[in-house]
């Protein structure tokens, strides 16, 4: 399978939304991948939790990386987390 970049701007959510690169990788490389806006790619990958995020314990956090399939690698233009 293809590398896996992230780019500056999903590096500069990772801390303020909560996800790890490698929560990211394990989505895009074990979840089937659905179309998204602009032509672009997404998948969605729930990983248990029981933590607290912003003053509340959630029991999941979903992870949903947007990304682009290049010919030699596959960039992730920006990550979105959901905690419930």
């Amino acid at each position: 399978m293809k590398p896996i970049r992230l780019s500056n701007h999903a590096l500069r959510y990772a801390i303020k939304r909560g996800f790890t690169i490698a929560e990211v990788e394990e989505a895009i490389r074990t979840n089937p991948w659905g179309t998204a806006e602009l032509g672009r790619l997404d998948c969605r990958k729930n990983f248990s939790y029981g933590k607290e995020w912003n003053g509340k314990v959630y029991a999941t956090k979903q992870v949903r990386p947007v990304f682009v399939e290049e010919r030699g690698q596959i960039v992730v233009i920006t990550v979105y987390t959901y905690y419930f």
